[in-house]
């Protein structure tokens, strides 16, 4: 027996933005979308398109479907529907460090509380996520929309929420490869130096006010990383060489998005050079035998949220 369904709509996002590692983020214009139908028979039927469609799992593996039943579960529903029909459109890449398992996680939770009757409230949603994902820097965005600043306190996690006085645009490079969040996290040092640590300190620091007042000519230093990015350069070739080129063709700065591979420039709406930092970053790949492409992004500000719904 068919029960209730919904479409929502789940941004793509990009965490650490440079030295605010495991802790900044942002969501972007690049959506995945979720119809998600509860069932009340043990019966599970998933359809997927887009990027990845042919890699995700179709069965009880499935991301979107474990979190459904864990925020059943949490609700005491789970029970009452046992099944679901799941059918997905997915744009953000997979594995690329865009926050594709983000999204889906963040798609399951949301679809099904409002299935069951908003039983939790967007805060909840972030503890569910950040339980399932292990950290909210990818999660929280894609609840809340726009720039995030994420921190774990006993265990909790939060988040908060905040737009950027610039008008700006992310040009994200994808190259042909993926590279998963489990081989960039090996790449890490246990330990780093201190003056790395108040590196990155004084980096993230500046980066959020600046955003916050709208100065740009202190963002120019701003996405600099001394904490991951060193480490993880030799898992995407031709990093560095991408970050100048981004910079040279215009754009403020320039970082590894989330575990990557994608390297995500930040440029000026106003300065118009969106499409020249991509080409320049793409032929920076190239140079190095790297095929890629590249995409150009706005902040989304709506986070999660749902296109229709039939109860």
């Amino acid at each position: 027996m068919e029960g209730k369904k919904i479409r929502l709509r789940v941004p793509g996002t990009s965490a650490n933005c440079g030295p605010g590692f495991d802790s900044l983020g942002l969501a972007c214009s690049i959506y995945n979308e979720l119809e998600l139908t509860l069932l009340h028979e043990p019966k599970l039927v998933i359809e997927l398109e887009g990027d990845g469609a042919e890699d995700i799992p179709k069965d009880g593996r499935n991301i979107v479907w474990r979190s459904v039943q864990f925020l059943l579960e949490r609700a005491g529903q789970k029970e009452a529907f046992p099944g679901a029909v799941i059918r997905m459109k997915n744009q953000v890449p997979l594995s690329r460090g865009l926050g594709s398992s983000a999204a889906a996680i963040v798609a399951g939770l949301k679809g099904a509380n409002v299935l069951i009757g908003n039983h939790f409230n967007r805060r909840e949603l972030l503890q569910f996520a950040t339980e399932i994902e292990g950290h909210p820097d990818n999660v929280a965005p894609a609840i809340f929309g726009g720039f995030t600043v994420s921190i774990m306190s006993r265990g909790k996690a939060e988040s908060l929420s905040f737009v950027p006085k610039l008008r700006m645009q992310m040009v994200v490079a994808v190259p042909n490869f993926p590279l998963s969040t489990r081989t960039a996290r090996q790449a890490l040092p246990k330990q780093v130096p201190m003056q790395d640590a108040v590196f990155n300190i004084g980096r993230a620091s500046m980066l959020v006010a600046a955003l916050l007042r709208g100065n740009e000519h202190f963002l120019r230093h701003a996405f600099e990383d001394a904490l991951h990015q060193p480490y993880r350069m030799p898992l995407v070739p031709g990093m560095k060489s991408v970050f100048y080129a981004a910079r040279k063709a215009g754009a403020l700065g320039a970082a590894l998005s989330g575990a990557g591979p994608c390297l995500i420039a930040f440029v000026l709406e106003r300065d118009h050079c969106a499409e020249q930092v991509g080409e320049a970053m793409v032929q920076a790949f190239r140079e190095h035998e790297v095929q890629a492409e590249y995409l150009i992004l706005d902040l989304d500000l709506k986070g999660a949220h749902i296109l229709n719904q039939e109860l």
